[in-house]
């Protein structure tokens, strides 16, 4: 079993909900940018993976910078980023030429492992998706109105990235028209009629949005390299 591997490593948020100058994905743990930290997972996953770095548009030639001093012999593209994930995404699905595996992921989940990845490419080339997930830990109620019920937390699962499908099937599900419920590439897929498969997740896969996640990442990221 082996097919192409490709990596869209989405990278387009502008950090305003961290307080901070520069994209989030540029701050640095353990003098390493959260980026690097994100792509060095992905190579040591597959050390022939491709990469496709989607950046926002004012940050295309400062991300290409940081990736360079990692010297990856790795295939990397770069590609600017849209107003929404939908269209980043598209972006980025416009380097796939042939056939492969797709994992799509949150530059800022830089806590996943690379057994992680395997998991989600096995899952894929199998049942064509895999979606990393995790059971919620905390009480769960769900708002209507003014009203609200308690939910059964072992029911309700937390998604994460990378969400990784054959390119075939995520190819044909971003043909479709943009709708405000595509939230992530599930939703797209199951938008086109393909039914999409939760596999695994990481609880220690966070995605840094506030400066507490940063702490928390920084924390774990040290006892790693303990």
């Amino acid at each position: 079993m082996d097919i192409k591997k490709i990596a869209i490593v989405v990278a387009g948020g502008t950090g305003q909900r961290m307080g901070s100058v520069v994209p989030k994905q540029f701050l640095e743990i353990e003098h390493k940018a959260i980026l690097t930290h994100t792509i060095d997972q992905f190579v040591a996953a597959f050390s022939d993976i491709e990469l496709v770095v989607v950046l926002p548009e004012g940050y295309l030639k400062q991300g290409q910078e940081i990736l360079s001093k990692s010297k990856y012999k790795n295939t990397i593209s770069y590609v600017a980023g849209g107003d929404t994930r939908f269209q980043s995404v598209k972006n980025g699905l416009s380097k796939i030429s042939a056939p492969c595996i797709v994992f799509v992921h949150d530059a800022v989940r830089c806590l996943l492992t690379p057994a992680l990845i395997q998991r989600c490419y096995q899952q894929a080339y199998e049942k064509g998706s895999a979606i990393p997930a995790v059971t919620a830990t905390d009480t769960v109620r769900l708002m209507s109105g003014e009203q609200h019920q308690l939910l059964d937390r072992e029911n309700v699962m937390l998604i994460q990235t990378p969400q990784t499908f054959r390119s075939d099937i995520l190819l044909k599900a971003f043909e479709q028209k943009y709708e405000t419920s595509f939230t992530d590439e599930a939703n797209v897929v199951e938008a086109s009629g393909v039914p999409v498969y939760l596999v695994d997740g990481e609880y220690e896969n966070i995605k840094i949005t506030r400066p507490l996640d940063l702490a928390i990442a920084n924390y774990i990221l040290t006892k790693r390299f303990a």
